[in-house]
């Protein structure tokens, strides 16, 4: 059987089990054994490429299932071969799924790879399962699962290790994935559950590259829905914010779990930056997108950035000020001890991600993402006399172009402006002036590939965003600055010798400000990509 996965997959905190597992049973459930066990090349060239091939023994059957990641946090790509009984395990045969996506999918990596197929892990895994009928304009059966139990990773020896598994599945069986929305929000909230990206699979991967710490995910270019009779402004909508998510979902499913890695907790906070960007510059696209309503999403998505921001904030500027200071002569000093603020922040970061108001903006998000377009009911006569108006469509790709350029140019015009007058506006208006272009340049990242109707219209996005780097720069070092300049003034109150970083930053304050007025100015210069003279050039 060959599928289009819809899930949400929760973490569990193991003081919180015996509760989900209580409300869990409120319902008929079923319980079954799960013991899988895992295949890739020795090379993990499947793992690389997203994929997952795994025989199953579920109860008595034996079932053979192929996964692959789908086009956003949401969809799996996945084929299932029921092998029947058996006493001992079949083997693994990746033709089993030939002629289906995920199956030739498989077929291109493992040809590609050349290397034969060896068991690389295995689950023993007692499974909960109960479906769930929700009811309402949004109505949906999702099947609940409850997973309590272990990875076990070997690669061919008698050494082991193992990682247990606390975790709640969320699949939507049938209905409206807001329905599964809605769902998994009330159990998030009520247990206090977060979202995680970390497949058993993968867990089995880790253990045995023995990694406790997985590299940070960075920013990815939108990719827009091909053919323009898919793309609409609720269509663009859900692509920026697809790649905003595909940046702050691994970072934040690392954080929650325990992680303290400062890369990940600041490409973290890019993700939330570019999502804030992409809610308040792209919510005209779709009149009718209930989420786009800043007061549901900024309070939440706020609160993380700053309290994940006072964190590396800190850190990051002492291990570039130190060094400037150490070579002007200042004293040794550390402006960090004796506060207890730093440890408080690293003991808080997990928190921060796992509260319930920021698990519940991303859950409604990633719903946001998948859902499909809504068709329009075809009413009668009478109720066409009787009915109130339709509710506003999203707007042709052509109207959103235009609403884009405005968007774009209003914002270009702003740092042209702010530029010029930099020196003169206060520190809170500076800091705006820095909030401002970062918002220019991810709506352009965004945005350019609607306007990339050749190759040209490609390099002059480039041409754009090249432009803007310098004032990036610029504004970025001004920032570090001020933020040391307010740690260090701070620290005065512990140790005196902060005295002499306070003057040297004050002193520099007026240079640098010049600075970036200048680069501001470049900007003025920039090939604006989205004007028709700069796609026929």
């Amino acid at each position: 059987m060959a599928a289009m996965e819809i899930e949400f997959k929760f973490q569990i905190p193991a003081g919180r089990l015996k509760a989900v597992e209580a409300a869990l049973r409120r319902g008929t459930v079923v319980r079954t054994r799960l013991q899988a066990r895992y295949f890739d090349t020795a090379d993990q060239a499947l793992a690389a490429q997203g994929i997952v091939l795994r025989l199953r023994k579920e109860g008595r059957r034996w079932v053979q299932t192929v996964k692959a990641t789908g086009d956003n946090a949401l969809h799996r790509l996945e084929h299932n071969v029921d092998l029947g009984t058996a006493a001992a395990s079949p083997s693994v045969d990746p033709q089993r799924h030939q002629g289906t996506p995920v199956g030739d999918r498989l077929a291109k990596v493992l040809a590609a790879s050349g290397a034969p197929l060896v068991e690389r892990q295995s689950t023993d895994i007692v499974r909960l399962t109960r479906d769930v009928r929700v009811t309402g304009p949004c109505g949906a059966v999702v099947e609940m699962a409850l997973d309590v139990g272990k990875v076990v990773a070997y690669a061919g020896t008698p050494e082991q290790s193992e990682s247990p598994v606390c975790e709640l599945e969320l699949e939507l069986k049938r209905g409206d994935v807001q329905g599964l929305v809605a769902l998994a929000r009330r159990w998030s909230q009520q247990h206090g559950l977060w979202f995680s990206t970390v497949s058993k699979a993968e867990r089995g991967a880790r253990l045995l590259a023995k990694v406790e710490v997985v590299p940070a995910v960075k920013a990815e270019t939108p990719r827009f829905p091909e053919g323009k009779d898919k793309l609409d402004g609720r269509a663009v909508q859900q692509a920026v914010v697809a790649s905003c998510l595909a940046q702050m979902l691994p970072n934040a499913s690392e954080i929650a779990a325990g992680s303290t890695d400062e890369e990940q907790i600041h490409q973290l906070r890019i993700g939330i930056r570019r999502l804030r960007t992409a809610l308040r510059e792209l919510a005209g696209l779709d009149a009718d997108t209930g989420l786009f309503d800043a007061a549901a999403w900024e309070p939440p998505l706020v609160d993380a950035f700053r309290a994940l921001g006072d964190l590396r904030d800190r850190e990051q500027v002492v291990k570039l000020a130190q060094p400037q200071l150490r070579e002007a002569g200042a004293p040794e000093f550390d402006p960090l001890a004796g506060s207890d603020d730093v440890a408080a922040d690293v003991r808080s970061s997990g928190d921060v991600v796992r509260a319930p108001a920021f698990q519940s903006v991303l859950v409604s998000l990633i719903g946001f993402t998948a859902a499909a377009p809504q068709a329009e009911p075809k009413a009668t006569n009478a109720q066409a006399a009787e009915e109130p108006p339709p509710a506003p469509t999203p707007m042709s790709l052509g109207d959103a172009r235009r609403f884009l350029r405005k968007r774009l140019q209003h914002l270009h015009k702003q740092a042209v402006r702010d530029g010029k007058r930099f020196e003169s506006l206060d520190t809170e208006s500076q800091h705006r002036v820095r909030k401002r272009l970062k918002r220019l340049r991810y709506l352009a990242e965004f945005v350019a590939p609607l306007f990339d109707a050749d190759e040209k219209s490609s390099s002059a996005a480039e041409r754009y965003l090249k432009h803007l780097r310098p004032a990036q720069d610029a504004l970025g070092e001004f920032n570090d600055e001020a933020v040391a300049l307010a740690l260090y003034r701070e620290a005065t109150a512990r140790d005196g010798r902060a005295w002499f970083a306070v003057g040297w930053f004050s002193a520099r304050h007026a240079v640098h400000a010049k600075t970036c007025r200048k680069a501001l100015g470049g900007i003025d210069e920039a090939p604006r990509f989205w004007t028709k003279a700069a796609r026929v050039r």
